[in-house]
């Protein structure tokens, strides 16, 4: 199984809802989501997975984000209490896991499951810190969780036994987009291979995004299309569309075009690792109509393919 571990950010969600509302998410993948924020596009989000029928995680003591003060601060808004009502209404149905962060608050929301009837048998739990291992121990000594988020470690190896999870971030970021034309192709993963020989249930990562989470934006120098494929041996690569044009911060629908192009130009060179997913299909659209989506778009469509293209494997492999 493939837990794909994302932030919640808008063009996240988006991706998501599209994907499971088109039934492009089989239930060999369950999303991992550790919201930043309390809005109306992570509600609709939830409920699109409840109305699918389909599993998704959601953190409930997320480590990044404003998503706790959100929640406690609208509140007592009252053009944002019929959302709020909402999800809280959605997080009670049995296809919204509940998860866990092992970190210093953790304890304080397993008790608060526990108190709403929430067995610790039904949490997926991310432990990627040492120094809760013991806490792990200490709370899963008798009950075994659903799943168990875990980097690849031995001393994560050794302590957690059972239903464990392979958590890695795959995604090489770079401070610049522009530096990505460094290496425009490079190994994404093989964990979907060994998985299951290592004793794992399921494997995790950031996809397309990484695991570092920044709360400001800004306008870029470059644009870069991030899209992963199947070699001929079933590794996942990634490759890396970079603009030309990146001297200043003009013009990004132009450098988005020079970019688009480059991943035209390599889908017509290179047709046998070419898998027509929805988010790829869109980026060809954008190439062929000249136009220019947004950045935010182009991201939610290269993480659509990811996600799409792993369904497609697990489908195939099962």
């Amino acid at each position: 199984m493939y837990f794909p571990y994302l932030r919640g950010r808008q063009y996240e969600l988006l991706a998501l809802r599209e994907l499971v509302t088109n039934d492009k998410l089989g239930n060999n993948i369950i999303p991992v989501v550790e919201p930043v924020k309390m809005n109306s596009t992570f509600a609709s989000t939830v409920d699109a997975f409840v109305k699918a029928n389909h599993d998704i995680a959601i953190i409930l003591n997320p480590d990044v984000g404003t998503f706790v003060n959100d929640f406690n601060y609208s509140k007592e808004k009252t053009e944002e209490v019929d959302y709020i009502k909402y999800a809280l209404e959605k997080y009670k149905n049995n296809h919204v896991i509940k998860s866990i962060i092992l970190k210093n608050d953790a304890r304080n929301f397993i008790d608060s499951c526990e108190k709403n009837g929430i067995d610790k048998s039904q949490l997926i739990v991310i432990n990627i810190d040492q120094d809760y291992l013991d806490l792990y121990r200490e709370e899963f000594d008798k009950v075994t969780p659903r799943y168990v988020l875990i980097p690849d470690e031995g001393t994560f190896r050794r302590r957690v036994q059972l239903n464990r999870v392979l958590l890695d971030d795959k995604f090489k970021k770079q401070s610049r987009n522009a530096d990505y034309a460094d290496k425009v192709d490079e190994f994404f993963s093989d964990d979907h291979l060994y998985y299951k020989d290592e004793k794992f249930e399921g494997f995790s990562d950031y996809s397309i995004v990484g695991r570092d989470y920044n709360e400001v934006g800004f306008a870029p120098y470059a644009v870069a299309i991030h899209l992963v494929y199947f070699d001929s041996n079933k590794n996942l690569r990634i490759r890396h569309f970079v603009s030309k044009s990146n001297e200043d911060i003009t013009n990004i629908a132009g450098k988005f075009y020079e970019a688009v192009s480059k991943l035209h130009e390599w889908y017509v060179s290179n047709p046998q690792y070419a898998v027509m997913t929805t988010g790829f299909k869109n980026l060809l659209n954008h190439y062929n109509n000249g136009t220019y989506p947004g950045l935010g778009t182009v991201k939610k469509l290269s993480l659509m393919h990811h996600l799409e293209l792993m369904d497609l494997y697990l489908n195939e492999v099962k």
